[in-house]
């Protein structure tokens, strides 16, 4: 058996490929490079160049490799980007999902997970929110995984394929052994940009929203360590694998920090007072929003190992000085 990653070179995927690797599992990478990077593919997986929609190539990978579960992590995922291109996340993010879709369906693959966003959720009416809240994304981003969501939940009616949908609250940190972290140039997580800014890489943070309904005024966001999300995935594959239903879940700690906590906590961790500035609120950015994660927890028995936001910090710290050691050779 083996599980093909889509989008295995990235942040997330690189990790979802180390946790298969320790745990022993046959790994396919399929990422066509445009926003990851080929030394971040783990070595004892095996890495092909190209898009996850070619369903030509992805039937000859499925049949090739005897590939059983896929974990498709291919997307953009920018929600201010999404506003002033949707047209491109459509296309990324559910015409290229189809695609990928229908050639599992042909190949016969029996599992899948895909990884979707709190950004279906929109504004949630109350947090923490759960599974059963109504769907009300905000931005072309959060309809374009919603929209996938969907098509998902069909295929699996019509043609019997097994999946997981989890959708990722925001996701920080790195690999704790130093393996891997989120390398990708001009990135827009919060905290990754701050520890840019700690390390001199860039001028300051800017800070979108001051007039949020929160407590401080900025918003609140629920922040999962990396390697605790891919956790997420072994253990929704051995769910799966073992005759478990279709499910959808939230991925989070149910615990949130806004972003002026986020930053005090990268100036506290790494010792540098660099400058924030103020600015108006980005288009589809909710005020607040934190994962209900309980049910994660009974269905699949997720237990989080990293929920710490100094440790969190900490890794995204170690993973940016290793990154400017890279580019200094």
């Amino acid at each position: 058996m083996t599980v093909l990653v889509t989008g295995g070179a990235g942040y997330i995927g690189s990790h979802m490929v180390l946790a298969l690797i320790d745990a022993g599992e046959r790994v396919v990478v399929l990422d066509d490079l445009s926003n990851g990077f080929r030394w971040a593919v783990h070595p004892n997986a095996e890495l092909i160049v190209g898009d996850a929609s070619d369903q030509a190539l992805v039937g000859r990978v499925i049949q090739a490799r005897g590939v059983d579960a896929i974990a498709h992590f291919a997307a953009k995922i920018v929600v201010p980007d999404s506003v002033a291109d949707p047209l491109g996340y459509y296309l990324a993010n559910t015409v290229k999902t189809r695609a990928l879709f229908a050639a599992a369906v042909a190949g016969g693959v029996k599992h899948l997970i895909f990884s979707s966003t709190a950004a279906v959720y929109g504004t949630p009416e109350r947090n923490p929110v759960t599974e059963d809240a109504r769907p009300h994304p905000e931005s072309p981003y959060g309809n374009s995984k919603l929209m996938s969501e969907l098509m998902l939940a069909d295929a699996a009616r019509a043609h019997g394929l097994g999946y997981v949908v989890l959708r990722y609250f925001n996701v920080a940190g790195a690999d704790p052994e130093g393996r891997s972290g989120q390398s990708t140039p001009n990135a827009t997580h919060l905290i990754k940009v701050g520890c840019e800014a700690a390390l001199g890489l860039r001028p300051g943070v800017s800070v979108f929203g001051t007039d949020f309904p929160t407590p401080d005024g900025t918003g609140v966001r629920d922040y999962i360590q990396v390697s605790d999300l891919v956790a997420a995935h072994l253990d929704a594959l051995r769910h799966l694998r073992r005759g478990g239903g279709n499910l959808t879940l939230n991925c989070g700690y149910g615990r949130g920090y806004s972003v002026l906590e986020v930053i005090e906590t990268v100036k506290r961790v790494s010792g540098v007072d660099f400058p924030v500035t103020l600015a108006p609120r980005r288009p589809g950015d909710p005020a607040a929003i934190v994962a209900g994660a309980d049910r994660i927890r009974a269905e699949i028995g997720w237990r989080p190992a990293f929920d710490d936001l100094t440790a969190i910090v900490g890794q995204a710290l170690a993973w940016e000085r290793r990154l400017a050691e890279r580019r200094a050779t």
